[in-house]
């Protein structure tokens, strides 16, 4: 039963409306609507959110205290709602404390792979492409990236990220 909530109800497709930036509010309403058999669930479904985030990829903590303690400049782009995203922060402040800066898609209202999510971050950064490394498990978002004119690099596992971090003399 819940598989299929996860799946049919609250599905990928849905969520995605925060990422662009549509309250939680809004599309819970919707949803409700159209299955009023899961109204109590939707409902809770928004404020536990973050709750059914694992955190970080492995071994990306420690990359990042390891480009922190080498005063490496550290900036974010993530496809996330603007509402849940603060709690999520706080609960990882002890990673993204270290970043200058952070681009939330569901506060400017676009998504990686957008171009202008990419455009708008590296104005934001004050960076020109070639001197930023993306970073990403999603293909789409690299490529993206690439095409914005950053290098990037496709996350599979932390070995093989500390290698091009080594390689580019940033660890």
């Amino acid at each position: 039963m819940l598989d299929a909530f996860l799946r049919d109800v609250v599905s990928h497709d849905w969520h995605f409306q925060h990422d662009v930036g549509r309250p939680f509010a809004e599309t819970g309403a919707e949803l409700s609507a159209r299955f009023p058999e899961h109204a109590g669930l939707i409902a809770l479904w928004g404020p536990r959110f973050n709750d059914t985030l694992p955190g970080m990829l492995p071994g990306m903590r420690a990359i990042v205290e390891a480009l922190d303690a080498r005063a490496v400049p550290l900036f974010a782009i993530t496809n996330f709602s603007a509402e849940f995203w603060p709690p999520f922060a706080a609960r990882e402040a002890d990673v993204f404390r270290r970043f200058r800066d952070i681009v939330v898609s569901g506060a400017e209202r676009l998504v990686k792979p957008d171009p202008a999510i990419y455009a708008l971050a590296l104005r934001r950064f004050g960076l020109a492409g070639p001197d930023a490394l993306f970073v990403d498990d999603r293909a789409e978002n690299v490529a993206g990236a690439e095409a914005a004119g950053l290098r990037g690099h496709l996350f599979r596992d932390a070995a093989a990220l500390r290698a091009e971090l080594e390689e580019l003399g940033l660890l």
